[in-house]
């Protein structure tokens, strides 16, 4: 049986954890939980190609960083993933401001496109942010607002809930290629 090739695009500002949550996962399924070494990949070393195998099928995830060395919007992903620093505001409301238009502007596949908000850096969260504190219900209400299919946050740097995110952006790729689709059905869901 041949793997099945999924493109998943990250997208979001700067800084935002996206190259470390991708270095972390790189390590496989034993470094998903707890502290583990994170060695940073290279954006020269793209696509970040992931191989899973369930019981029915194997994948070939291939993982586009907007820093990537070609221009994104020529990419053709079967899912985004819009990324935000759960410890920096200004990233929140670019997903809103910014991204998500750049998104549904730029790909053709437009409402059909599964796309996941990913709170990243949640070990960052600070009750003494002057910016106040990004809630996960914040987090939650803003992908509402922008009609994306599900919001999960993490962070790659201590692995809080890194499994849980993967798994979920794992199961929505390999939905993709399932006459079922890849979309939520009617509405966000926060894991």
């Amino acid at each position: 049986m041949d793997d099945v090739t999924i493109n998943i695009l990250l997208l979001g500002d700067e800084k935002v954890g996206k190259t470390t949550f991708l270095s972390r996962i790189s390590g496989g399924g034993n470094g998903l939980e707890g502290h583990a070494p994170i060695t940073l990949l290279r954006d020269i070393d793209q696509p970040f190609i992931f191989e899973i195998r369930n019981r029915k099928r194997a994948y070939r995830f291939e993982f586009y960083d907007t820093s990537c060395p070609g221009d994104w919007h020529l990419l053709e992903p079967d899912l985004v993933l819009i990324c935000y620093d759960i410890s920096r505001r200004l990233s929140l409301i670019n997903m809103l401001r910014v991204w998500i238009k750049q998104v549904r502007s730029t790909f053709q596949a437009g409402d059909h496109l599964p796309i996941i908000v990913l709170g990243l850096k949640r070990d960052l969260r600070s009750e003494t942010d002057p910016n106040g504190v990004i809630y996960p219900q914040e987090g939650y209400k803003v992908s509402q607002e922008m009609r994306v299919d599900k919001y999960v946050e993490c962070s790659a740097v201590t692995g809080e809930l890194l499994k849980l995110a993967f798994e979920e952006i794992c199961k929505t790729a390999a939905k993709t290629v399932t006459a079922e689709g890849g979309q939520s059905e009617g509405g966000c869901v926060i894991l």
